[in-house]
């Protein structure tokens, strides 16, 4: 991912004094300019990262999940992350104890957001994070949690291998998207077979090689078009040879048309 400057917000103490908030979740919002870091850090609580608008990166050891206003991702606590904001960012984040978690996922992982909780989510953050317990605010929390509880997984994971050999391909594929050599190419290039490389990807990223490079696109082409690049552009960035292929792939993977998408992103 490229470069960005770092946000100067002592994040730690920040975050450690909502989470000691006497509430089972807190919800705060932070505004990010383009190209704004939260470096890496965790929480004790479980997160729920949203953007009510713009679009963000959030990173992981393991992954990482390109966040438009359609989609959150679920943290759990403890887990090592740093957020990039691809454009200006409205986050907004839940903080949720343990307890009120336990049947949520346990793995990282990329929610839909259907309208109903966005609106929630929007209106929680804008009461505040204090709230007696047992008032209206913490009803719309319970709603809250209802709402997340029912939203689907959806796939906009890149996950990273640890085998050198593949962490060098899709390193080169992280910073060239539009990199158009195949497997045969990639094995002269990092000393390993075909046969070899064929194997690993799906071994480590649960993905074959053309799979991860196409969701490396998609979730680059949605950092692109937040930034306010038109479809042609960004097809022709990534390597399609024409717009038609780039909207075929954006169709295929996410339902709909790259206009279709962002004109759904909400204000």
């Amino acid at each position: 991912m490229p470069r960005t400057r770092q946000e100067s917000t002592p994040l730690a103490i920040e975050v450690g004094r909502l989470e000691d908030l006497p509430v089972p979740v807190v919800a705060y919002g932070r505004d990010l300019a383009v190209g704004a870091v939260l470096p890496f850090h965790r929480h004790r609580r479980a997160q729920f990262v949203y953007a009510s608008s713009g679009v963000m990166t959030v990173t992981t050891p393991d992954a990482a999940y390109v966040v438009p206003p359609q989609r959150a991702v679920w943290m759990p606590g403890g887990v090592m992350h740093q957020i990039d904001a691809r454009s200006d960012v409205a986050m907004r984040s839940l903080y949720i104890e343990a307890i009120e978690a336990s049947d949520f996922p346990t793995d990282v992982c990329v929610l839909q957001v259907a309208p109903l909780l966005r609106e929630l989510v929007v209106a929680a953050v804008a009461s505040g994070p204090v709230y007696e317990l047992h008032s209206p605010q913490s009803r719309i929390m319970d709603v809250i949690l209802d709402q997340i509880r029912v939203q689907p997984v959806v796939s906009l994971a890149l996950p990273m291998p640890t085998d050198p050999r593949l962490r060098r391909i899709v390193q080169s594929l992280i910073t060239d998207p539009a990199d158009q050599r195949d497997l045969d190419e990639w094995a002269s290039e990092v000393g390993a077979s075909k046969r070899t490389l064929t194997r690993l990807f799906p071994a480590q990223t649960g993905m074959t090689f053309r799979t991860w490079r196409q969701q490396r696109r998609l979730l680059r082409a949605l950092e692109l078009l937040a930034s306010g690049k038109n479809v042609t552009t960004v097809g022709l960035e990534l390597g399609y040879e024409n717009t038609s292929a780039f909207i075929a792939m954006f169709r295929r993977c996410l339902g709909q048309t790259p206009t279709q998408y962002l004109g759904n992103s909400g204000d």
